[in-house]
């Protein structure tokens, strides 16, 4: 599997006009060898007819173990002398880099005589986003595991409660029940907190009446899930339970629309559009959505904002329109989507009408 994605990523060096490619994000080089060290504890040095994984002693015996044949393991304290001696080894002249390349290799690498150095950010990132058989299986994993927890969060709620410790029991469910852990700080906003779109858990009291919106993600199998609801701890202010049928809506129709082909810009501007008609045109102030993977933001990073950027069957993608106001509170609804062969499926089960606790 491995081998053959590395293969793929060397058809694209001669577009690229690279003699080799130095990879060092740590998604990057998961998806391309399985190694799931650290940050800034592997580099993979692509060629046209070779990749070498350039590591420490500390993942050797493992490595030993499962790096899938064809990929050359180089085991060193001091990465930049084997990426030296590799670029003089294949005669390289133009070396391809990403652009979160560790500042202090980039500047040891403007030193080496002869060699040209060439951004080559988003190829692989690229690549990563049409999922394979196996990546799917594994996103959906993570989604089906995260609905379960978020249903059983829903019996835990209760007014008395911080919104931290909302976070933590379903941070502890899901990873008593076989995730590796969060994805990012799990957000719940409750009442008029629930108006900022990326509100951290707080020590702030849910009440009763309150509106809840609650953001999550976690890891199962190396990829994740992303879901956002936003719930009732009893009968919300009708203002609220207006704003949330028109992000329902708005969501369902953005969704409608996803399909091999449509490009982001679109997919963004017809859910936007509707909550603008609807007057709350300002108060959508985030991306419609994103690819999730093996990160929690994987490309396309934000696709109403990439103008050239089009669906492809095999993504998955979120769909989260918001509208967030100020002193009253804020809605959001997130789903994962897998885009098929001619439309999508819904892989977050959790239903999207809105959930009243009481």
């Amino acid at each position: 599997m491995y081998t053959n994605r590395i293969k793929n990523l060397q058809t694209k060096l001669g577009h690229l006009e690279v003699d080799a490619l130095l990879i060092e994000n740590e998604f990057n080089l998961l998806y391309l060898t399985g190694f799931d060290g650290q940050q800034g504890d592997g580099r993979l040095f692509i060629t046209p007819t070779e990749a070498t994984l350039i590591t420490d002693a500390r993942y050797e015996e493992d490595l030993h173990e499962r790096l899938e044949v064809g990929i050359k393991l180089m085991i060193t304290r001091n990465y930049m002398e084997v990426i030296t001696n590799q670029v003089k080894e294949n005669s390289v002249k133009v070396l391809g880099f990403e652009d979160t390349i560790i500042y202090q290799d980039f500047a040891k690498l403007t030193q080496l005589p002869n060699l040209s150095l060439k951004a080559t950010a988003g190829v692989v990132n690229q690549l990563r986003a049409v999922k394979g058989p196996e990546e799917i299986a594994a996103n959906i994993k993570a989604i089906e595991l995260s609905d379960q927890g978020f249903n059983y969060l829903l019996t835990q709620i209760k007014p008395g409660l911080t919104e931290i410790q909302v976070s933590n029991i379903l941070d502890n469910w899901m990873k008593a029940h076989g995730s590796t852990g969060a994805s990012f700080e799990t957000i719940v906003a409750s009442g008029v907190r629930a108006a900022m779109p990326h509100g951290a858990a707080t020590s702030k009291i849910i009440k009763a009446g309150e509106m809840i919106t609650i953001d999550f993600g976690y890891y199962v199998d190396g990829y994740t899930s992303d879901i956002t609801r936003t719930i009732a701890l009893g009968e919300p202010d009708p203002k609220l339970k207006e704003i949330y049928n028109i992000v329902k809506d708005a969501q369902q129709k953005t969704m409608d629309a996803v399909k091999p082909g449509v490009s982001g810009k679109a997919l963004d501007k017809i859910g936007r559009d509707f909550i603008t008609s609807k007057g709350y045109g300002k108060e959508f102030n985030h991306g419609m959505g994103h690819g999730i993977g093996l990160d929690i933001h994987e490309y396309p990073e934000s696709y109403g904002a990439m103008s050239e950027y089009a669906v492809s069957q095999n993504e998955i993608l979120t769909v989260e329109p918001g509208i967030y106001v100020k002193d009253l509170g804020g809605v959001r609804i997130e789903d994962d989507v897998l885009v098929t062969e001619t439309g999508y499926q819904r892989l977050s089960k959790i239903t999207q009408e809105l959930i009243i606790l009481n």
